[in-house]
This record gives structure tokens, sequence and C-alpha cells, in this order.
């Protein structure tokens, strides 16, 4: 009697756990197209015996904290460049598990229709942080506006420029007001997803020139401590998000279903956007 009292009671428990029961993934993302990606991809996780839980943080410092501290199972939100430089910063034991989104940047002006038109002295508008400074820089190099002492040294600066044939004037200014400086300068090197935050979706698809798939440095991935980076849960939620058709439908959303501003960078065959006008 007391067998079956007890194989009632273990019956009723397992129909009473939930249907996304499962190895517990925790996911920490910024609120934009990364975590919107994330949550995309919950029931496909679910399917596949994963209860992926998505934790939203409101900067770029809490996110890596939580990994190296074990709080949470991976970030999503950063590139390669920027993770080295919090690895050299704070001592995180940190590594990529996989690439997750790569947002192109792209030159902008409101003043010229193409990048031959820019005068001599135009004033340009570049990141202040030296993380993305440099990968702004690169993409003037690639226009052939500049060249740098490095070549494509990653984390150039202002002051790495070797030549500068239309004496371009050099403006360091923060990520979030870029945008801003279209109306009192030439040209400004910044990413389309700030027009499509700032419900500008058009002006996102009006730049002069793109990156591309060839800028894989800069493309935002899951990150884990060093000594998880090859679990093999982690590992497979990645494979999930980079098979995902709700993944991917997500973020082209997220862009404005306008391929040249952003590259899906496991995907050896994506075409390098160039021009935009």
């Amino acid at each position: 009697m007391r067998k079956r009292t007890w194989l009632a009671w273990l019956g009723a428990a397992l129909l009473a756990l939930p249907a996304h029961a499962g190895e517990v993934v925790k996911v920490g993302s910024t609120p934009g197209v990364t975590s919107d990606a994330v949550q995309a991809l919950v029931p496909e996780a679910r399917a596949a015996g994963i209860d992926l839980q998505l934790v939203e943080f409101t900067d770029w410092t809490l996110p890596n904290e939580a990994v190296n501290n074990g709080d949470i199972d991976l970030n999503f939100f950063q590139h390669q460049a920027f993770l080295n430089n919090a690895v050299k910063e704070r001592g995180y034991q940190l590594a990529f598990v996989g690439l997750g989104l790569l947002q192109n940047i792209g030159i902008y002006s409101n003043r010229y229709q193409r990048l031959a038109d820019v005068p001599e002295k135009a004033r340009v508008a570049v990141a202040n942080d030296p993380v993305n400074q440099g990968r702004g820089l690169l993409l003037l190099q690639k226009a052939g506006l500049i060249t740098l002492r490095n070549g494509s040294a990653v984390g150039a600066s202002v002051h790495d420029v070797a030549e500068n044939p239309k004496k371009l004037r050099f403006f360091e200014i923060e990520g979030p007001q870029l945008i801003r400086a279209l109306d009192d300068l030439d040209l400004v090197v910044v990413w389309p997803s700030y027009f499509v935050n700032a419900g500008k979706k058009a002006q996102a698809g009006q730049a002069l020139l793109y990156s591309g798939i060839a800028d894989t440095f800069y493309a935002m991935g899951f990150v884990a401590r060093s000594d998880r980076a090859q679990e093999a849960r982690l590992r497979k939620l990645v494979q999930l998000y980079q098979n995902s058709e709700a993944v991917k439908q997500t973020i082209s959303q997220g862009f404005g279903h306008d391929p040249k501003l952003y590259t899906l960078p496991w995907q050896q065959t994506t075409k390098e956007p160039s021009h935009g006008k």
C-alpha cells in the first residue's frame, strides 16, 4: 500500500513539474536586439532540455562580473575587443564560447552623398572610447580617407593616423551622442542600431559605407568563465542559437529587416555589405 502511495505521489510530482524543466542556463544581456534574440530562443531551448533564463543588465560592467562570479552562466552583449579590455583591466577569467551577432558600423553624412564628395578639412566624429574608436578608424581606412600607422591593427586612435590626404579633422564624441553630431559635422562613424533605436530606421540604411564580415573581431558573442567555456550544455545552447530561425527573424526585425546593418558572423557565406547610398 505504501509503495502504491509513493508511486502515486511520484507520478503527481512529475506531472506537476513545469514544462520547461531542464538544465538551467542563465544568460545575461542588455536591452535591445541581443536580449530579444535570447528570449526568442527560449521555446527551442526548452524543447532541447535547457531551461534558458534571460537576465537583463543596464550597464556594461555587471554582465562580466556576474559571469566571473558564477551568478550567471553566459553573457551576450560584447565583442572580443571589449572583452580583451575588460580582462586586462579587471583580471576576469572569461572566454568566448561562440559568436552571436555582428552589428555593422557605418559612415554617415547629412551633407554628402558619396565619399568622393567629402572635401578637405571635413570634420569627422568618431567614438571617444579606445575600443570603438579603433573600429571606426579602420572603416575610414577602408573608405580610403586615411591610412593608419599600423595598418589594420586593432585599438588604433586618432594619433595613429599616418596619412590624411584630405586633412580631415577628428572629433572624439561619446558613443550615444554620435548621431546628434550629424547636424554639425560632415561625417560621423556610428552604429546603425542607434538610428533604429531612435526610430530612424530609414536613415540607418543610408550610410556611405558599412563594415562587414571582415570585421568579426567586433562581433558580439556568448562569454563564459574560462573553466566552463567547453561545457557541453553551454556549447549546445550556442549551437541552438546559431541554427534558430526564430533568432534570425528576431534579429532581422530588430534591424528593420535591412541586411546592411548587421551580419550573422558564423555564416561564412554572408556577403559583406558595402555602400548604402
